[in-house]
């Protein structure tokens, strides 16, 4: 298909002329407040939306700013500082004086379809923000901005082309919205679903297994951090991999690589664990265990659980340490007093329930095959909604390619 061939037939012969921005649309301003009284006029459910910077907004009444500064139309603000974007808003609205903002006001424009152009050509103003120390734009940056007006000697006709264009792109869009609305869903009662067999399988009666607590059944030790630990760093390939919380994912039970490793002297300055071994934040995520795939070294940031095999599969204790119970265990130690942190000493109270190996394994066997499923709905959400993304950028791309006069003519 040649380039046009798609717009050819949408267009059916008809002109195409483009025209400066600011010669359709109607600018407007904004309104003079600043984020400190944004955050004062705030209420919740107010109806009218000021935007800011970024995604900072406040609702508020009519009368918390001059009637002058409300917008009643549908437009596109035009987000010009820091993050250079375009918002289409068709509710009462304001925004701050750095930003401005466009409407139609009658004329034979669809301000959704000029959207859908600008969202197009939002890496156009980006990189005409990036040459400022802060990225910013300027109003004779899009006020001069060429968009294509179809059939300009038809008004009737070209909102017609315009609005058909509107229609399909909102339509993927919206079919997009859903979707991700639907995998969501179906995440949560995966992970519900997951969560409430997982307790079931781990509920055990007092009397039915033994229990002994994870400091009996485990070796509990903290990390420990070589100082500076800059002078440790290596990059030599025989260097001990250096575990820190950048080197985990959610999702993951396992930890496999490290973005550093240090020198064998820093490693036994630290705490050297082997494969196998658990480690789990006492601070950040506290309470998130990881089994480790690889042997390295751990700062004092994270407690180290090792020993158990003869007594604990590693599966099994990891299902078990993932649970609710285990973790709201976990959270009414620190909260209970002075405590800030998951410290080895609370690690080694917990309490853990130890039936046959053989037990184990299959209760293990039943959580990895639920766990399997839940994280193979959580991958494939981000990519299934990349794919219509690129989907929907696919028919825009077609369907907002109007030929210029020079490519016409070539």
């Amino acid at each position: 298909m040649r380039k046009f061939a798609f717009m050819e037939k949408l267009l059916n012969g008809v002109v195409v002329e483009w025209k400066a921005l600011g010669e359709v649309l109607v600018r407007t301003k904004g309104t003079k407040i600043t984020a400190g009284q944004m955050r004062e006029i705030h209420k919740d459910g107010a109806p009218v939306k000021i935007f800011a910077g970024g995604k900072t907004v406040a609702f508020v009444d009519f009368e918390d700013i001059p009637e002058k500064d409300v917008n009643r139309e549908p437009s596109i603000i035009v987000k010009s500082r820091g993050v250079i974007e375009f918002e289409y808003f068709d509710k009462p609205f304001s925004h701050k004086n750095e930003m401005w903002s466009y409407h139609a006001s009658g004329k034979a424009v669809d301000i959704k379809f000029v959207y859908h152009f600008l969202k197009l050509n939002e890496p156009h103003f980006q990189n005409i923000g990036s040459k400022m120390q802060m990225p910013q734009i300027a109003t004779p940056d899009t006020d001069k901005f060429q968009i294509p007006i179809p059939c300009p000697e038809n008004p009737k006709k070209s909102l017609e082309i315009q609005a058909e264009i509107v229609r399909i792109l909102d339509t993927f869009t919206e079919l997009t919205a859903e979707l991700t609305a639907e995998l969501t869903a179906e995440l949560t009662a995966r992970k519900k679903q997951y969560n409430y067999y997982r307790d079931q399988l781990l509920s055990f009666e007092e009397e039915a297994v033994e229990w002994k607590t994870l400091g009996e059944a485990a070796n509990i030790q903290r990390g420990a951090s070589p100082r500076p630990i800059a002078n440790y760093i290596t990059d030599d390939e025989n260097g001990v991999p250096w575990i820190k919380i950048g080197d985990t994912s959610p999702g993951s039970k396992y930890v496999n690589s490290t973005a550093q490793k240090v020198t064998l002297e820093g490693a036994e300055k630290s705490r050297i664990l082997n494969e196998g071994d658990f480690i789990m934040s006492n601070s950040m995520s506290f309470g998130r265990p990881y089994i480790l795939g690889i042997r390295g070294a751990i700062h004092d940031g994270w407690a180290s659980i090792s020993g158990f095999s003869e007594t604990l599969n590693s599966d099994y204790l990891y299902h078990y340490l993932s649970s609710n119970s285990v973790q709201n265990y976990w959270a009414g130690k620190i909260n209970s007093g002075s405590v800030s942190n998951l410290n080895a000493d609370i690690i080694k109270t917990l309490p853990v329930p130890i039936p046959d190996l053989s037990v184990q394994e299959n209760i293990a066997s039943i959580l990895d095959k639920f766990d399997a499923l839940t994280n193979s709905i959580s991958e494939g959400l981000p990519r299934e909604i990349e794919l219509r993304q690129k989907q929907y950028e696919y028919y825009r791309d077609l369907l907002l390619s109007f030929p210029r006069p020079e490519e016409v003519a070539a």
